[in-house]
């Protein structure tokens, strides 16, 4: 049975920011700046965390792992916002580095 999660991460050093950024993209769908959804099976979600894990520095790094219950009976993906209006991202996000 698969699950939708939220995976939202805060990570403090720009390599790390775009490895974590390309890893989550081969596991769902981009929504906001360091925000993905995803369908987890129990092994997808344990693949997950652990290459998250490989890259993330522990002491200063986090991902949360928010857990909305199962996909099936869930309907259509329904999301609001407050303030500016929720669009989807169709393009990928690029952080640029400052060369100096």
């Amino acid at each position: 049975m698969r699950n939708t999660y939220l995976v939202c991460y805060d990570i403090c050093e720009d390599k790390r920011l775009r490895r974590v950024f390309k890893t989550m993209r081969d596991f769902g769908d981009h929504l906001q700046y360091s925000i993905f959804e995803c369908q987890f099976t129990p092994a997808d979600l344990v693949r997950c965390r652990h290459a998250l894990s490989e890259i993330i520095d522990h002491r200063e790094d986090q991902v949360l792992f928010v857990d909305l219950g199962p996909v099936e009976g869930r309907g259509e993906r329904v999301i609001t916002a407050l303030g500016k209006a929720y669009s989807p991202f169709d393009s990928p996000c690029i952080v640029v580095d400052g060369v100096e």
